[in-house]
């Protein structure tokens, strides 16, 4: 199927906003879902944005059922480690399911990763849900190594409540 990759622009929040959605449903948590496109547009198309996007779009003759030419997308972000150096972190990859099995994933996996060897990042990280395997499957193939399971590492997170004490904590200037 015929598609190209191409930077996200401000005008592309409305869809990329409907994807992050469909993402969520998949992942069985379309109620943490707290975020708009108005944030997107000011998170990511601004003068320091907090992450980039890749968007994958088709010609109009291929569209979805629904009438959408933007089918899948790649949000990601510049994370540091203290060991390695500049990393890309890849917060989600997206493909509408309609559109998989074509390429779209495996390009935009790898236009991530270009545009981080191009910054000079050592390396891509993201994290996928334990039950997920058709996803942590496709990752093994393209070489990714499951750190829960070679080194032990797990992903913790503060947030609400939690991280508001936690601020509220801080030492005071």
């Amino acid at each position: 199927m015929d598609f190209k990759i191409r930077v996200a622009t401000k005008e592309d929040s409305k869809e990329i906003s409907r994807m992050i959605m469909e993402l969520a449903v998949f992942e069985k948590m379309p109620d943490q879902v707290k975020i708009s496109h108005e944030e997107l547009e000011r998170d990511g198309f601004c003068q320091n944005p907090f992450f980039e996007c890749l968007v994958a779009e088709v010609p109009e003759e291929h569209k979805s059922k629904e009438g959408f030419t933007v089918v899948g997308y790649a949000l990601y972000f510049y994370t540091y480690s203290t060991w390695k150096g500049r990393s890309v972190y890849l917060e989600d990859l997206y493909v509408m399911p309609e559109f998989r099995g074509n390429g779209i994933g495996k390009g935009l996996l790898s236009k991530v990763a270009e545009v981080g060897k191009k910054k000079q990042c050592v390396r891509l990280q993201l994290s996928v849900l334990n039950w997920n395997t058709p996803s942590r499957d496709f990752y093994a193939a393209k070489g990714a190594q499951d750190l829960t399971v070679t080194e032990g590492w797990h992903f913790i997170r503060f947030d609400g409540q939690n991280l508001d004490n936690l601020a509220n904590e801080a030492p005071k200037d």
